[in-house]
Formats: structure tokens, sequence, C-alpha cells
């Protein structure tokens, strides 16, 4: 699995996911530090990777769009850096690897890890 390290975590990431076998790479290498969110996901979806965000607008703009990826984990948590998450986040990653290639939303935080299929389609109401 590939993952897309965004902008608002830490490069540190980097070595943390590679120690534990995953492709690592963070949003400054590879791309314009200022990019939109639409620009970072596009180029996840050409190359086949994973957006790993703390930013909830990528969920959103999966939501918005009905789009069937890429697959996003995001963080919802105060401290995001990988001495605190390093342990949740791994574990989330090695659970759901699955799924995370066929495309979902992940989303982790300190208590749980909740997974929603791609497409994201409204739900009826009752």
């Amino acid at each position: 699995m590939k993952l897309l390290i965004d902008m608002n975590l830490s490069p540190l990431w980097v070595d943390t996911l590679t120690q534990h076998g995953w492709e690592a790479v963070h949003w400054s290498t590879v791309g314009d530090p200022h990019a939109t969110d639409p620009t970072i996901m596009g180029w996840a979806r050409e190359r086949q990777y994973v957006v790993f965000t703390h930013d909830l607008d990528f969920g959103t703009l999966l939501a918005l769009t009905h789009a069937q990826g890429p697959s996003v984990i995001q963080v919802r948590t105060q401290n995001v850096m990988p001495a605190y998450l390093e342990r949740l986040v791994t574990r989330a990653l090695t659970t759901f690897a699955s799924q995370l290639s066929e495309g979902v939303l992940l989303t982790v935080d300190e208590g749980k890890a909740r997974v929603r299929i791609l497409p994201i389609t409204p739900t009826a109401s009752n």
C-alpha cells in the first residue's frame, strides 16, 4: 500500500510508516505545498495512493463528488504526531488493508476506527 501524507501531518510520518513496511511520501516532497485538496486527491488517485490526513475536507470532498477513490484515512485527534498515534494508525492500516485497496474513507480516533465504503451516497431518511 502506498500512502500520501497530507501537509497537515508531520513529515515524521514517512519514516514511521516506512518502518512498518508501507511506502509513504509527504505531499511537500511531490507537490505544491499550496495545492488544493482536489489536486492532491487527483494526484493520489492517478498514482494509486491512499491519502492520510487530519483534514476533514477530504471526507467531505469524497461525499460531495461520490468519488470511488482514492481511499482516505483521516485522523480525528488533537495530537496527530506519530509518537502518539503510531499504534492506532498502524493497527487500522493492517486491519483495513483490503478495504483501503478497494476505496474507503477510514476515520481513526483514540477510541475506534470506522470505515465508509466508497462511493459515499446519501442515506434515505425515515
